[in-house]
């Protein structure tokens, strides 16, 4: 029994402290507070996962901020787009498309679809600044208040991914690895706290939606893939 006691304790006191070294960040964390969510549901979600290690980042980006996660924004025949992260800067409005992949990836600003590659295995996505673009759209129409000017497209992909051939040419958009995200902040004071809490109120009513929003969201994303493979 004893024996049995200690491989017990090595093989559980290591998982313990992991989860408290997580734990603690995230139970204090921006994205906690914004979102809701427990610690379990995001870090079994690795989308959620990746949103939450790129609110972490931009957290400690120097400058007056607030974050948005989560952004339900209605569109046309009444549906809604999703935006990951809407981070209000002083230096302007970044609107965050997060993704959390793994392999190498490939992709021009002007595909309709990007290319992930992990060894023999191939997978096609949809064109993640087209898919941000068609958020910045409804952001605009949904909260005129936000001169289109202030805004710029981040494209963020997790450090463990390699961006291999990436070919971008608008100015105000950005495709790079979650590691460098404060490279991309612009450090120009544009906007005064007042305009700042002012653009946070007008976008958090978006944001925590009721269930019936995001699964209407979910089934209508799910219905679209369905007809474009039909």
């Amino acid at each position: 029994m004893v024996f049995i006691f200690i491989f017990l304790v090595l093989i559980f006191l290591p998982v313990g402290f992991l989860f408290l070294f997580n734990y603690i960040p995230f139970s204090n964390s921006e994205y906690r507070k914004e979102t809701g969510y427990s610690y379990l549901k995001v870090f079994s979600d690795l989308g959620l996962r990746g949103e939450y290690y790129t609110v972490s980042k931009l957290s400690k980006v120097k400058g007056y901020h607030r974050l948005v996660v989560n952004v339900y924004l209605p569109k046309e025949e009444n549906k809604t787009t999703e935006i990951d992260v809407v981070f209000l800067h002083e230096s302007g409005v970044y609107v965050i498309e997060s993704k959390n992949y793994s392999g190498w990836i490939f992709g021009r600003e002007e595909d309709r679809n990007w290319m992930q590659v992990m060894g023999r295995q191939k997978n096609s996505f949809y064109n993640p600044i087209k898919q941000n673009d068609g958020h910045i759209k409804h952001l605009l129409s949904n909260v005129p208040s936000i001169p289109s000017y202030l805004i710029r497209s981040l494209i963020v992909f997790s450090e463990r991914c390699t961006l291999k051939k990436i070919d971008v040419k608008s100015h105000h958009v950005y495709v790079f690895n979650r590691n460098k995200i404060s490279k991309y902040v612009d450090n120009t004071p544009r906007l005064n706290k007042q305009t700042i809490d002012a653009y946070y109120t007008e976008l958090k009513r978006y944001s925590n939606v009721p269930a019936n929003i995001k699964g209407k969201h979910i089934k209508d994303i799910k219905n679209k893939q369905i007809s474009s493979q039909s």
